[in-house]
């Protein structure tokens, strides 16, 4: 699964390639009415989410 963090839209995919170019696609629809200049892109950007216990 992967999540836009600034708005709430989310998508998935078999692999990370396709789960991000399902976002992708899920961003431009979300975006489609909206009259916005195209940011830079970004690159290499990753979130990873860990868990840890208190001892």
């Amino acid at each position: 699964m992967v999540k836009c963090l600034e708005i709430e839209v989310t998508s998935q995919g078999k692999t990370k390639k396709e789960a991000l170019s399902n976002l992708e696609e899920a961003l431009s629809l979300y975006f489609e009415d909206e009259s916005i200049t195209n940011p830079s892109p970004l690159k290499d950007v990753e979130l990873h989410t860990v868990s840890f216990a208190y001892a």
